[in-house]
This record gives C-alpha cells, sequence and structure tokens, in this order.
C-alpha cells in the first residue's frame, strides 16, 4: 500500500505542481483550496452537531 509521504516526496509533488502551474496561479490555486477545506470542515461540523443532536432527541424519548 502507500507509505506515509515525507519531506523529500513532499518537495518533489510542490516542485511538479510548480511546474505544471506556473507560480502565477499558484496563490489563486491555494487560496481555492483553503476556501474548499474550509467549507468542507463547516460542513462536517453541522453534520456532527446534527448527529449529536439527533442522539439527544432520541435519549429524551426512551426516559417517557
Amino acid at each position: 500500500m502507500l507509505g506515509r509521504i515525507g519531506p523529500p516526496e513532499l518537495l518533489v509533488i510542490l516542485g511538479l505542481v510548480l511546474v505544471v502551474f506556473g507560480p502565477k496561479k499558484l496563490p489563486e490555486i491555494g487560496r481555492s483550496f483553503g476556501k474548499s477545506l474550509k467549507e468542507f470542515r463547516l460542513a462536517t461540523k453541522e453534520i456532527k452537531e446534527s448527529v449529536d443532536l439527533g442522539d439527544v432527541d432520541t435519549a429524551d424519548t426512551k426516559d417517557t
């Protein structure tokens, strides 16, 4: 299977990205990746909270 990505592999990946997209596009790509990651975390948090609230609701109905 795949092993962990170490510093040498990370440098190779970043070098390839720099060659493919160029230095002018990298800030834009980084910004869009950051926004996507932020939205993913927010959606995950909302789902987690709704599941937690669902557990509380079912626990309340079991008591009655």
